[in-house]
């Protein structure tokens, strides 16, 4: 007698769907997701639509321009810089400390809370980035410029309070806003090629 063969049998194949949107479930579960990173900012509320924006005059020595080309090297007042650099260069801009011709314009204000004080009231911080520059540099500077001012703040605030900025009150805090406005002016992002 010779040996059958034996026909396999099909398997069932009718679960596997469920089985795979359960796998599925089980990665969305327990899969962690990047956190993107991005910019806390208030906007300020829309212009009225038949309302005409002035054109802004600003003083040239008044304006700090930090621009970031497509291969997110960084130009500050049109000098190539490291951004290790840039946090310290941009509280000189700010403070102005020995009133230099070459840096903001500081005007006597009557702070309330902290008193007459020189301030550089009508600076401005301009960021100006590549359209290629990659998004990391990019808050990499705006963490730098930041940090600047909440430097500067946390600094008045010891000197002022003998406190740390965050631990002020809001009238305290408002004060040592006033001393130090953050002002970082964004354009819009263009197509500068690389740094010369």
């Amino acid at each position: 007698m010779g040996k059958k063969k034996r026909k396999a049998g099909e398997i069932n194949s009718s679960s596997m769907a469920d089985i795979a949107f359960l796998l599925l479930i089980f990665f969305l579960v327990t899969t962690s997701m990047s956190s993107s990173t991005g910019l806390s900012r208030i906007l300020p509320p829309p212009l009225p639509k038949d309302q005409v924006v002035p054109p802004v005059d600003i003083n040239k020595r008044n304006l700090f321009v930090v621009k970031v080309n497509s291969q997110n090297q960084l130009m500050v007042q049109g000098e190539l810089m490291d951004i290790r650099g840039l946090r310290e260069k941009a509280k000189e801009f700010i403070k102005n400390e020995a009133n230099q011709d070459n840096l903001p314009v500081r005007t006597l204000v009557d702070i309330p809370l902290i008193g007459l004080m020189e301030i550089t009231k009508d600076h401005v911080i301009s960021l100006q980035n590549d359209v290629d520059t990659q998004y990391q540099a990019y808050i990499d500077v705006q963490n730098e410029l930041v940090a600047a001012y909440n430097e500067l703040r946390n600094e008045l605030s010891q000197e002022k309070f003998g406190k740390k900025y965050n631990e002020l009150d809001e009238e305290q805090q408002k004060a040592v806003k006033t001393a130090y406005p953050q002002k970082i002016s964004e354009a819009e992002p263009k197509n500068y090629g690389g740094v010369k």
